[in-house]
């Protein structure tokens, strides 16, 4: 058993080991401070160069793609030939028969007894009036300056009546050569009351003339 048991370090042992380091300690101080007095520090500086490891990744390399095959000639197959159809073929196959042309039947007039329509009855128109007694239409009146100016003549007027009575339209058919005999022959008519012209028994619009004359008295 003895020799399994591990062997203790003699008493005092321990100073010595913490001796011996120590003076390896200072040797290596000595060497460097040494190494500091011989070597100048710019040398010594370049002799010592930071080195810089770069880890680079290698990625596995692919394989090329393959290029794509040309694509092979398709062939064009001829269309299918038709039998060709001749003239003497058709005119073979087909049966000849001529149709005659059916003449026109004859047209048989049926007499028809058409009784004659009876003819419309004529209604009687008559025309307007304005010279009935019981209207009093006042005569226009001669305008001064025609008396002294010696202006005279006829006026022609076209007036359109109304079914009551109304003249609604006044046209100067013809001039009696002055402005103011015209105005004034016109302003008269239109106050005037007429008798409307009737068709039958019913009262319709209609023209009719009414001539005015301006006639100074010798």
């Amino acid at each position: 058993m003895g020799h399994l048991l591990p062997r203790l370090p003699a008493a005092g042992r321990p100073e010595r080991a913490l001796a011996s380091f120590t003076g390896a300690v200072a040797a290596h101080a000595l060497l460097i401070a040494v190494v500091a007095l011989v070597v100048p520090a710019e040398q010594l500086k370049n002799a010592i160069q930071p080195m810089a490891v770069r880890l680079v990744d290698i990625l596995p390399e692919l394989p090329k793609p393959r290029p794509p095959e040309p694509p092979k000639p398709r062939k064009l197959q001829p269309p299918p030939q038709l039998p060709l159809l001749t003239a003497n073929t058709v005119s073979d196959a087909a049966p000849a028969f001529v149709v005659p042309v059916q003449p026109p039947a004859p047209s048989r007039s049926v007499p028809i007894d058409v009784a004659p329509s009876p003819a419309p009855a004529q209604v009687a128109i008559t025309a307007a009036r304005f010279d009935a007694d019981y209207l009093h239409n006042p005569k226009p009146a001669y305008p001064h300056a025609s008396r002294r100016l010696g202006e005279q003549g006829k006026v022609l007027l076209r007036v359109f009546v109304s079914a009551a009575g109304l003249a609604e339209k006044i046209e100067i058919k013809l001039s009696s050569g002055f402005a103011r005999l015209d105005q004034a022959a016109e302003d008269a008519v239109g106050r005037w009351r007429f008798v409307p012209a009737r068709r039958g028994e019913q009262a319709i619009a209609s023209w009719v003339q009414v001539p005015i004359t301006f006639q100074l008295e010798s």
